[in-house]
């Protein structure tokens, strides 16, 4: 093997470069080879011989065989960062070889001389010069370790170093460039082909087999020949000229014999290479510049078709979730009319039957029947209302009006129900108070419900209602406060979405369709005004609106939306129906 390596990687290229030694016109060099590869096993083992006398006599075999090792060990950098780093260059290759074949040979073949007597014994006790730093068995005081360890750990420490310094600082060359993308990236460009460099040029199959021959012998050249057309079904007559693939193969067999450097120029002498005149190069580079537009505009399908199939997916996912919330619309909304109509017509049937039912009796049923239809009216005019809002086709009556005299009215006709339950009302209105424009009937049912959702979630025991009006710069804001059990945080923006009630009042369960809040909050929204509550849990809530001076209606169209968006948007809040305010 090291014959070989000797004759084909540094003996061969030095004499076919030698033209004193006229190797061109030999027909056969064979025989040179032959004699070549015998003559370096023999200067080899003369060398070998030679060391071992030298050092023999203090080094087992083993140890020499080490030293050999961590010589061999030197070309590892080199070798791995040729495959797999395109920043390394030939100047850091050769760099760190040096370095670290120095560090080598100073720190383990050199003092083997002195355990022979070659060198004196203080060169390993005091280092040269009486340096102790440069000790070879200490190297900068690094103590503790065998020789062998301690040389690899400098040597290539050094040969590393030394490659990659070497290698940023340096300017790499195209040639290395073009190598360096070629060894790290082999497997994409061998995928594209055995042979993928570009080639034009001519060459004979006689020239080859003739240049074949005389380095591998002539019957050896004539069978590989003929091994080839066999396997790709080749008739040399038919076929003079080879191709590129040839060409290739012809190069390969040389470099078995006399390395690939050799073999390159060897192949080269007998192959006229044609230049490419300046419009092939152009037509080349358009061609080139065509693929890699080509595969811009498929990265980008690729990425389109991606983020398109995301869409779909999320879109499906939508349409899952649609018709699981039109489930749920549909369920609770049956259910929020079922029971009133269940309580109807149970009650009436009684007193269908019953006939002979006494007077007490027949009055408290007719007024459950009574409260029953008036729920059933409350919920399908909510619900009505709620979708002519939603939809923007809600009919308002603008006006100016006082919103102290709709606080007073509207404590007027809930005052009975405050004293029925012993809740107190606290007031404080201004003296005067600044004109809106409004609807008065709407935003009279916007404090009826704020004050029967204070009146329910008040304490039972000493419950109060406060409200307050405040004239602000630009608009004016009432607060309805109760000392109820509070909304927890999470809680305070989910009682505004439709058919959500959340806690519970201190006796039962709250009594309501879970619509008010959410008309309450468009109405004011649609005034200008915002409505919002703010809570601490277990101290009452305080529900707050605002609206502007002297303002108009927002006379806005409702957003176009198509029937899935608007129906996803409303029945989205129905999640979690079975909780309470």
């Amino acid at each position: 093997a090291l014959s070989t390596m000797v004759s084909n990687d540094l003996l061969m290229p030095i004499l076919l470069r030698w033209r004193a030694l006229r190797l061109e016109a030999r027909s056969d060099l064979s025989g040179l080879l032959l004699m070549i590869r015998r003559s370096a096993i023999v200067v080899i083992l003369l060398l070998s011989y030679g060391y071992f006398r030298l050092t023999g006599v203090s080094l087992a075999l083993v140890s020499i065989g080490l030293i050999s090792f961590a010589a061999v060990a030197q070309f590892a950098p080199a070798i791995l960062g040729g495959i797999y780093w395109k920043g390394g260059s030939r100047t850091g290759a050769l760099v760190g070889l040096s370095a670290g074949f120095l560090v080598w040979g100073y720190t383990l073949p050199l003092p083997s001389l002195v355990e022979s007597g070659w060198l004196p014994q203080s060169f390993i006790e005091a280092g040269p010069f009486g340096l102790s730093l440069l000790k070879p068995y200490h190297l900068f005081g690094l103590q503790g370790l065998d020789p062998i360890t301690h040389s690899m750990i400098w040597s290539m420490l050094a040969n590393v170093g030394g490659y990659v310094i070497v290698s940023l600082l340096s300017q790499r060359s195209v040639i290395e460039h073009s190598q360096a993308t070629l060894f790290v990236d082999v497997f994409k460009h061998s995928s594209e082909g055995d042979r993928a460099r570009f080639w034009r040029g001519s060459a004979s199959v006689e020239a080859l087999r003739s240049l074949l021959g005389r380095f591998l012998g002539p019957n050896r050249a004539a069978e590989v020949f003929a091994e080839y057309a066999q396997q790709r079904s080749l008739n040399w007559s038919h076929a003079p000229f080879a191709d590129a693939e040839l060409v290739d193969f012809a190069e390969k067999q040389l470099a078995g014999a006399i390395g690939a450097a050799s073999a390159r120029v060897m192949v080269a002498s007998v192959v006229k290479e044609e230049p490419l005149s300046i419009g092939e190069v152009m037509h080349i580079l358009d061609e080139t510049s065509q693929v890699i537009a080509y595969s811009h505009q498929l990265e980008q399908k690729s990425r389109e078709l991606e983020a398109a199939t995301a869409e779909l997916r999320e879109a499906n996912e939508q349409l899952k979730e649609l018709d699981r919330l039109k489930d749920d619309f549909i369920s609770t909304v049956t259910h929020e009319l079922r029971t009133p109509l269940t309580s109807i017509r149970a009650f009436s049937e009684i007193l269908t039957d019953t006939p002979y039912l006494d007077e007490t009796r027949r009055d408290q049923f007719q007024r459950i029947i009574l409260k029953e239809s008036e729920r059933l009216t409350r919920l399908i005019n909510q619900v009505l209302d709620l979708s002519k809002i939603e939809s923007g086709n809600m009919e308002w009556s603008l006006s100016e009006i006082d919103l102290k005299s709709v606080i007073e009215e509207a404590l007027t006709t809930t005052g009975q129900l405050f004293q029925e339950k012993n809740i107190q009302i606290e007031l404080d209105l201004p003296t005067t108070a600044p004109t809106i424009v409004a609807d008065r009937d709407r935003i009279m049912q916007v404090m009826l419900n704020l004050l029967s959702n204070g009146m329910k979630f008040c304490n039972s025991e000493a419950g109060w209602v406060a409200v307050r009006l405040h004239v602000l710069a630009e608009a004016v804001r009432v607060d309805v406060s109760d000392n109820g059990p509070g909304i927890q945080p999470k809680d305070q923006e989910i009682i505004f979405e439709k058919f959500r009630q959340v806690g519970d009042t201190l006796t039962e369960k709250p009594q309501g369709t879970g619509l008010g809040l959410p008309i309450c909050r468009h109405i004011i929204s649609h005034f200008g005004g915002k409505l919002w509550v703010e809570s601490k849990w277990g101290h009452g809530a305080t529900f707050s609106f605002t609206l502007p001076l002297n303002s108009q209606s927002k006379e806005v169209e409702p957003p176009k939306v198509n029937s899935r968006s608007r129906l996803l948007t409303t029945i989205k809040s129905l999640r979690g129906l079975t909780s309470s305010k």
